[in-house]
């Protein structure tokens, strides 16, 4: 028996989380991460900024190479985010748990850190085909998309 989602009569009941809600899910995580890279962006840009009228080519290489520190960061940041809330007790980001989904696997187990960390990954690959990975949620069975079913995982409704 799963342990995805149990009805007032005791049966199971699985509800997945469909395309729009988890657009709305993609939407609020979208907010929580951006403000405060988009913060970090706005202090190094200020704080740099006075210097690019005038600065030298070592200054510029400096300046550079900060912005590229800070996007690794925050690459790592964003994954970080994605990957922990999912194993966690949460399973899901705070967008998907304000939305009333969570993240299992097809058995309705949380997920382990290896596993939410593949479904991550996976997540690069539907969005490079034009999205259409992630369109697969409004179209099968399960509302997978295709990282859903690389990962063998599923979004469901609490």
């Amino acid at each position: 028996m799963s342990k995805v989602a149990v009805n007032n009569y005791g049966n199971v009941s699985e509800r997945y989380g469909g395309f729009w809600v988890r657009v709305a899910a993609s939407i609020i995580d979208g907010i929580i991460i951006s403000v405060p890279l988009s913060v970090l962006f706005i202090i190094y840009s200020f704080i740099m900024a006075p210097n690019e009228g005038t600065a030298t080519d070592g200054e510029m290489v400096t300046m550079l190479l900060g912005y590229t520190v800070i996007y690794i960061i925050a690459l790592v940041a964003i994954a970080l985010y994605y990957i922990l809330t999912t194993a966690s007790k949460m399973q899901g980001t705070v967008g998907k748990k304000i939305m009333g989904l969570i993240v299992t696997d097809l058995n309705g187990n949380r997920l382990t850190f290896g596993r939410a960390t593949g479904r991550y990954f996976a997540t690069i690959l539907s969005g490079m085909i034009f999205y259409i990975g992630y369109l697969m949620a409004a179209f099968t069975e399960k509302k997978q998309t295709l990282h859903d079913m690389i990962a063998s995982t599923l979004v469901v409704k609490k």
